[in-house]
């Protein structure tokens, strides 16, 4: 059966105080990995400074600024958090971490970050891509997972409801 992903886009209130993040106003994004699902929480700046404890539990982090409503918004973090959300992905065998590691690799593809050098087969019949990224002398590899284009639309989605700004 498809998995369906729960991921909540970022509702402009701060997770700890519960005030509306106004436009223009500097938060913090954290994603947590709650139960091999991930949990977005917005914070503004007071209620995230000194939260130490979160800043280590967080999966990811990244600071941004709530757009104002004429801006065009935008859909992704700096090219850093997308390849630091890759990376701590890198050792995870969850299904749909899997997902998510793959559709993030095909999106450092094409900002020409991350080049293809080959496929080998998996122990399980998978296909693993050989990749590079641009600069480094060594290899990464992505578990190709079968995903129709459907699956990869939904993963694509999702994996932008996680980075999305408050709008």
């Amino acid at each position: 059966m498809a998995r369906e992903y729960d991921i909540a886009k970022a509702s402009g209130r701060c997770g700890a105080c519960q005030r509306e993040l106004a436009a223009g106003e500097e938060y913090v994004a954290a994603l947590f990995d709650q139960d091999g699902e991930f949990r977005r929480d917005d914070f503004c700046a007071a209620c995230w400074d000194g939260r130490d404890d979160a800043a280590e539990q967080a999966y990811s982090i990244w600071r941004a600024h709530v757009p104002h409503p004429e801006e065009p918004a935008k859909p992704f973090v700096d090219d850093e958090v997308l390849i630091n959300f890759f990376e701590r992905l890198a050792d995870d065998d969850e299904p749909g971490k899997v997902g998510f590691r793959f559709v993030l690799a095909l999106m450092l593809m094409r900002k020409k970050m991350l080049a293809y050098e080959g496929t080998d087969p998996g122990p399980d019949g998978t296909e693993i891509w050989r990749m590079r990224f641009r600069g480094a002398s060594e290899p990464v590899e992505v578990i190709h997972p079968p995903m129709d284009a459907a699956k990869m639309a939904e993963v694509t989605a999702h994996l932008g409801a996680i980075f999305r700004g408050p709008t």
